[in-house]
């Protein structure tokens, strides 16, 4: 587990519960961080793409799903850290009932803008904290993206461009960077398309001492 990352200043005072985010995912430990989030890190061994087939399986919504990955994300670490709040997250990309998925490579990255290009898709992200092994909060929030219509020659150039920065992102871009000039529109919060509802993540922690009122 990494050490406390993120500033003090508007944390509470020392003694108060740690937090510990279950998530790899730099985009995340960069919105706690940037929002004055006290926070360790400890990536969890969850199989997300065999939970998320047994889910397909049972025709669960896209909801279900991130909300699921969430929470086995921080109970699995809350179980290693009892005391702590353990902050648990998932992302999932719908697009017309069709469920992707961070590309793996640079043709999967380029087969998924081909796909979304010039359509509408959803975004739905899940937030859960887990206490000691059980859930004791969550959240959860859409966006709705429409992607303008993307030449094969605008791709291959973006790709160059983003590198290997494809692969970090469901979708295969970021909003707060290059992948901005993908889209003609974005209804929702813009924290959760980065990859939390971090503002109701934040109510959460003031009213449990972790940030101050």
């Amino acid at each position: 587990m990494s050490e406390a990352l993120g500033p003090t200043l508007l944390g509470a005072s020392a003694g108060s519960v740690p937090v510990v985010l279950a998530s790899g995912s730099r985009f995340r430990a960069e919105l706690l961080r940037n929002a004055g989030v006290p926070f360790s890190i400890d990536v969890p061994g969850v199989d997300e793409g065999s939970v998320r087939d047994s889910l397909r399986a049972e025709n669960a919504t896209t909801e279900d799903v991130a909300t699921v990955l969430a929470e086995l994300k921080a109970i699995a670490i809350s179980r290693k850290h009892p005391d702590a709040l353990v902050i648990g997250s998932d992302q999932m990309l719908d697009c017309g009932g069709v469920w992707f998925e961070k590309p793996v490579d640079r043709d999967h990255a380029q087969a998924t803008l081909k796909a979304l290009s010039g359509k509408t898709h959803r975004l739905v992200t899940a937030v859960v904290v887990a206490r000691a092994g059980s859930r004791i909060w969550h959240a959860m929030d859409s966006v709705t993206m429409r992607m303008r219509p993307l030449s094969d020659g605008f791709i291959d150039q973006y790709l160059d461009v983003v590198g290997e920065d494809v692969f970090a992102s469901v979708g295969a871009y970021q909003l707060e960077g290059l992948g901005a000039q993908l889209f003609t529109g974005v209804e929702g919060d813009y924290f959760t398309v980065l990859g939390l509802p971090l503002l109701q993540l934040l109510e959460y922690l003031r009213t449990h001492g972790v940030l101050a009122r």
